[in-house]
């Protein structure tokens, strides 16, 4: 059975790299579902309905933390490099930059 997360044979692959493509599907329907919520509030009229979005978009920020951290936590480079970004003053791209070098 192939899911859309696969570009390579699932069965071929280790068990990390599936716990990591489902992870990462995972981030993504969450910064999706983000996006929608983000949509419908901003054009809902109804104040209890936009409050129950909001509420709703509240949980999708979690989860979508939830997933990110985890990611990190299994590869050092991404949380050496997002650690120079996230959380941070100044200039989004210079501090980007300072972070690929502590990588490299």
């Amino acid at each position: 059975m192939g899911f859309d997360q696969y570009h390579e044979p699932p069965e071929e692959l280790p068990d990390e790299i599936r716990t990591f493509a489902r992870m990462m599907a995972s981030l993504i329907e969450e910064a999706e579902a983000i996006s929608w919520y983000e949509q419908r509030i901003s054009v809902e009229k109804d104040t209890a309905a936009r409050a129950i979005m909001k509420n709703a978009q509240t949980e999708e920020f979690k989860h979508f933390g939830m997933n990110l951290e985890f990611l990190l936590r299994k590869n050092k480079d991404w949380r050496t490099e997002l650690k120079a970004i996230l959380f941070t003053t100044g200039d989004i791209v210079k501090r980007g930059e300072a972070g690929e070098k502590k990588v490299d």
